[in-house]
């Protein structure tokens, strides 16, 4: 090392997919090997005078996108969902619980992990009309 303090700066993640956030956060964070994705929501990706839209009315649809859209933070940052420690999911309902659990394990059963699932809280929570999910995640580089 050569005592370069590079490595070590707050670094703003905006995948191309994302529209500016609307507060001063920013999509994700990276300093050193963490990456701290902020909550994502099932907006479909950024177009040009399209303003965020969700990408459906249902948990399916909205959960898929989701993902993508976490995913998209993810690795604009250097990182996989194999260096994921923790996500945390919001629900609007807790009749949706079973429904997500099982479109959260379809779709990590078909990332291909090679690494221990990351760990993962739930909670119940109020989020804007018409928005029925969120998902947060901490990855851990190399």
């Amino acid at each position: 090392m050569n005592g370069s303090t590079a490595h070590h700066e707050k670094t703003a993640i905006t995948p191309a997919t994302h529209t500016a956030p609307p507060a001063r956060f920013s999509h994700g964070v990276r300093k050193g090997n963490l990456l701290q994705v902020a909550g994502q929501v099932g907006f479909l990706p950024a177009v040009a005078g399209r303003k965020p839209t969700p990408a459906g009315p249902t948990l399916r649809e909205q959960t898929l996108q989701t993902f993508e859209n976490v995913r998209s933070v993810l690795e604009a940052g250097g990182a996989t969902w194999d260096d994921v420690m923790m996500m945390r999911v919001y629900l609007t309902d807790v009749e949706h619980f079973a429904e997500m659990n099982a479109l959260y394990n379809a779709y990590f059963e078909e990332q291909g992990l090679t690494a221990p699932p990351a760990a993962r809280t739930t909670v119940y929570v109020g989020l804007p009309a018409g928005l029925l999910i969120e998902i947060d995640a901490l990855a851990v580089l190399g």
